[in-house]
């Protein structure tokens, strides 16, 4: 057995077996919080906190023929190292949460006595604080569990130690403490009959005669960045491979290469979807669970591609038109894909939109030239081109016939949602139409 211990940031290995990995934290309540998992064959070199850290040299260690670490360990190291950091963002929340709590009850009429205790429960389950009060001549208490992240597999998983604690205070009110949870975070929390609190404002508190609730509109800037990031252009790859088949069970290196992103990208991007419980990893690999809640979070976080934007006429139409298109992508180094209303005419057509768009990469601009007759123009255009930054939208686009290649239904439908109400309408019918999984 490998076994790996952690005060603070401060690592240190032990052998004494060839089965299983022990990952353990000293919390700051005394408490050891440990971590079971499987792992393949393995030969682990120094891992000290500093060379850990060096991502160039650990992706080299992952590539290298003589390690036979496991991409398992890979991903409980990067959540063990995230554990060791939301330990102390947890004292913050909780000190803060607490004060907070305790001047929300003493603002209720009905509510006196009001006082925070820290560190409570059972030995094997302890809780992050309680706050008591009297209502009226009731004695009443809040016990709550405080988690550094209001993630939705966070919040579930602080239902859970909740439950485990009931038995000790019978009339108590569980309560989940993050910084800030999400409108789903909070429906778990409902749906549990668990009361909730964050630092940004919502809560909501039912016991005895009395029921608080709030929300608020705003989102946290970090809250907004985080979610933000998961669409990026990289992780965008990563995303319309798993929605291209959702029902698929990817391994970490198999996602990488079909993506062509890295082994990190790739760990990045499976951590915040199973934050967000959008998807499930197994000794198989990883799974999307929740495709439809996925692409509507992505929809509406969705940022065109950037690029040159090159509004262009053709004097071509029609089928000598699409003939000259095939002959510039059938160029070996271009890159060219019909993308928005232009895709969906051949993916499931709704409506004709014009101008027509292409996406290209600087050689499909240069064969475009030459074979469709087409330049830049101020009025009249009937092509609008983008010269893409990244080629994300390119790499993940579909040959339907030879000479033809159309951005991926998701990503057209992103592009109709983006266009404005009628093309909102166009993305419903081609979701219906060719994103039978949605369904």
């Amino acid at each position: 057995m490998l076994g790996v211990m952690s005060r603070w940031g401060r690592w240190r290995w032990d052998v004494w077996g060839d089965v299983r990995i022990t990952l353990a934290t000293v919390l700051r309540n005394g408490c050891v919080r440990v971590c079971d998992l499987p792992a393949a064959e393995c030969w682990v070199p120094d891992l000290s906190a500093s060379s850990f850290n060096q991502n160039s040299r650990f992706s080299g260690l992952l590539k290298s023929r003589r390690s036979k670490i496991g991409l398992d360990i890979f991903h409980y190291m990067i959540d063990f190292n995230t554990m060791l950091k939301s330990g102390e963002n947890e004292f913050g929340v909780e000190r803060s949460a607490a004060e907070r709590l305790r001047e929300l009850m003493a603002n209720v009429p009905s509510i006196h006595d009001v006082r925070v205790e820290y560190d409570m429960g059972p030995p094997d389950h302890r809780i992050d604080f309680a706050v008591r009060f009297k209502v009226g001549k009731r004695d009443h208490v809040l016990i709550c569990e405080v988690k550094s992240s209001g993630q939705p597999r966070y919040v579930r998983n602080a239902i859970h130690q909740l439950s485990y604690v009931q038995d000790a205070f019978p009339r108590a009110t569980p309560v989940v403490v993050a910084p800030y949870l999400s409108e789903e975070a909070r429906a778990l929390c409902t749906d549990a009959d668990v009361g909730y609190a964050d630092l940004e404002g919502n809560c909501r508190l039912v016991f005895d005669s009395v029921f608080i609730e709030r929300h608020v509109a705003t989102r946290p800037q970090v809250a907004r960045r985080e979610l933000k990031s998961l669409f990026k252009p990289k992780a965008a790859q990563i995303l319309r491979r798993l929605l291209r088949d959702p029902h698929l069970t990817w391994k970490v290196v198999n996602l990488a290469e079909e993506a062509h992103v890295s082994l990190g990208q790739v760990s990045n991007v499976r951590r915040a979807l199973l934050d967000k419980e959008w998807a499930s990893a197994d000794g198989s690999g990883l799974r999307l669970t929740a495709p439809n809640e996925l692409l509507d979070a992505w929809r509406e976080n969705y940022d065109p591609p950037a690029g040159e934007r090159i509004s262009a006429y053709t004097p071509l139409h029609g089928r000598p038109l699409d003939e000259a298109l095939g002959r510039a992508t059938l160029e070996s180094n271009a890159k060219i894909a019909l993308a928005s209303y232009t895709s969906a005419r051949w993916i499931a057509p709704y409506a004709r939109g014009a101008p027509d768009v292409i996406y290209v990469d600087h050689e499909g601009w240069v064969a475009l030239r030459r074979y469709i007759e087409v330049g830049p123009i101020t009025f009249g255009a009937n092509l609008e081109i983008i010269v893409l930054e990244d080629q994300g939208p390119l790499l993940d686009a579909v040959r339907q016939a030879p000479g033809r290649v159309v951005t991926s239904p998701v990503q057209t439908y992103l592009d109709l949602w983006a266009s404005g109400e009628r093309g909102r309408e166009a993305a419903e019918y081609l979701r219906r139409e060719a994103l039978r999984w949605s369904q």
